[in-house]
């Protein structure tokens, strides 16, 4: 006999997980008391080293159901979700979570889908380091930021010497918001 299980996860001691429960029952999900786990863990802890999802784990049996409101309470990291998901599958647990329509992520769909966004959570990884590498880059051949107190100093200058804020912003090759936090400092 297949049974129902929900998980909710949240970050903060100010949070808690009821409006993920309710969320769920408003669905049409009829989670009884005593298969609804629920934790306050970062979500980067694996899922399956969390003490409330390890116990439901313990007590789920082939044919039953995970449900979740989002994929993001399985784990922050793309991998780790996948992890789980794979290890829910192979002793016959359905995963299910309703941003992703409530695919059953354990179907050939549900890896599909599971698949892309980890695909996409990889090449945005892989994006972010590049744009990093190109702004380090640019910074080392225009010999890095001023430091600001080179910056305040120069600003003071200009403005003894009687130049406007634009006039100062055009010398010193800065934006006039830069000019205007340095006009006034000593």
């Amino acid at each position: 006999m297949s049974r129902l299980f929900g998980y909710g996860r949240v970050s903060t001691t100010e949070q808690n997980t009821d409006n993920q429960l309710v969320a769920l029952t408003s669905k049409g999900f009829d989670i009884k008391p005593t298969r609804w786990f629920s934790e306050q863990i970062s979500g980067g802890v694996p899922a399956l080293q969390r003490p409330q999802f390890s116990k439901m784990a313990e007590r789920m049996e082939t044919g039953d159901t995970l449900v979740v409101l989002k994929l993001d309470r399985l784990g922050r990291d793309v991998q780790d979700v996948l992890a789980t998901v794979e290890k829910l599958a192979k002793d016959g647990i359905h995963v299910r979570s309703l941003d992703l329509d409530g695919v059953d992520l354990t179907s050939a769909a549900g890896k599909l889908q599971l698949t892309v966004l980890a695909a996409v959570a990889a090449f945005e990884r892989d994006r972010i380091k590049e744009r990093t590498r190109e702004g380090l880059a640019r910074s080392s051949k225009k010999g890095g930021r001023p430091v600001a107190t080179d910056t305040t100093e120069a600003v003071q200058k200009l403005k003894v010497k009687g130049m406007t804020q634009a006039q100062a912003a055009a010398e010193l090759k800065v934006s006039l918001p830069t000019i205007k936090r340095h006009w006034n400092k000593v």
